[in-house]
C-alpha cells in the first residue's frame, strides 16, 4: 500500500494542471529575486505555454489519438450476424474499474464516472452477444461505502444482465493487481478485456505480463475525429485539459511497468 501511495503521490505532480502550476508558481517566486529573475521568468512562460496547449483540443486528441487507435473497437453486431472467432471463443467479459461517486439516493448506473459509464455499457453489449460468458467487474472498497465492483454489478443488473452471471473483484486498487486477480479467475480461458480505449495498451500489456491473452475491446473514447474543420478545435477548454492529463498519466503508467520489465 505504501508504494501504491507513493506512486500516486509522485504521478500526481507530473500531471499537466499541477505540474504547469509548479512552474508558474516557482517562476513567480524565482522572479522576486534579481539574482534569479531572469530564470523565474523562464519557468513562468514554460508553465504558462505547456499550460495552453494540454488545454488546447487539437494538441490534446494529437496526445490521446495514438493511445486510443493501438486497438480497434469491436464493430456493431446485429442480431444473428455471426461473431468474430476471437470474441465467440470469450468465456468472460472483464470490465475494469473506472470510478463512482457514492451517492445512495441514485441508481448505480448515475452513480458511475463517465469512463466507468462507458465501460459498463460495453461489457454489457458484448455479454449480449455471449450468452454464455460471465462478467467479471472489478473496484476496491473506499471506507465504509460499497465497493466500485458492486456498484458495477448493479449497473449491469439495471441493464439487463442477470446478478449470478456477475462476479465481482473488490480486493484490486490498480490494474497490476486487477490482471493477477483476474488470473485466478480466468486461468488460460479466453476473455474480452474492456476498459478505457486510452488505458487499453497499459492494460494489455499488465494481463500479458500476468500470463494471459486477452480480447481487448475498449470503450470511452475520447479523441473522436470530426469529419469537417470546426473553429472550436483551435479553442482551449477543460475537456481538453482532462484529455491531456489521461495521456499523460498512461504514457507515464506505461513507462513505469516498462521500467519493471512489465511492459
Amino acid at each position: 500500500m505504501f508504494l501504491l501511495g507513493l506512486k500516486k503521490f509522485v504521478s500526481f505532480w507530473l500531471m499537466p494542471l499541477p505540474f504547469c502550476l509548479t512552474l508558474v508558481f516557482a517562476g513567480l517566486w524565482l522572479a522576486r529575486s534579481p539574482r534569479r529573475a531572469r530564470l523565474g521568468r523562464g519557468l513562468l512562460i514554460a508553465g504558462t505555454v505547456l499550460l495552453l496547449l494540454f488545454s488546447h483540443k487539437t494538441a490534446s486528441v494529437w496526445l490521446m489519438r495514438p493511445l486510443e487507435a493501438r486497438y480497434p473497437a469491436m464493430p456493431e453486431l446485429r442480431a444473428g450476424q455471426p461473431l468474430p472467432a476471437n470474441l465467440a471463443a470469450c468465456r468472460f467479459v472483464v470490465v475494469l474499474g473506472g470510478g463512482h461517486g457514492d451517492m445512495p439516493e441514485l441508481p448505480a448506473t448515475s452513480q458511475l464516472s463517465p469512463s466507468a459509464l462507458g465501460r459498463i455499457v460495453e461489457g454489457v453489449r458484448l455479454l449480449r452477444l455471449l450468452p454464455d460468458a460471465r462478467l467479471i467487474v472489478s473496484g476496491p472498497v473506499v471506507g465504509d461505502n460499497p465497493s466500485h465492483a458492486a456498484v458495477l454489478a448493479r449497473a449491469a443488473e439495471a441493464l439487463g444482465i442477470e446478478r449470478r452471471r456477475v462476479i465481482q473483484i473488490d480486493s484490486a486498487h490498480d490494474t497490476e493487481e486487477e490482471s493477477l486477480a483476474t488470473k485466478k479467475i480466468v486461468g488460460d480461458a479466453p476473455f474480452a478485456l474492456v476498459t478505457t480505449a486510452g488505458h487499453m495498451p497499459r492494460s494489455v500489456a499488465l494481463f500479458r505480463w500476468a500470463g494471459m491473452l486477452p480480447l481487448p475491446c475498449p470503450a470511452d473514447f475520447s479523441a473522436k475525429p470530426t469529419p469537417d474543420f470546426r473553429w472550436g478545435d483551435l479553442l482551449w477548454d477543460a475537456d481538453s485539459l482532462e484529455r491531456s492529463t489521461l495521456a499523460v498519466r498512461e504514457r507515464i503508467g506505461y513507462l513505469w511497468i516498462w521500467l519493471r520489465g512489465k511492459g
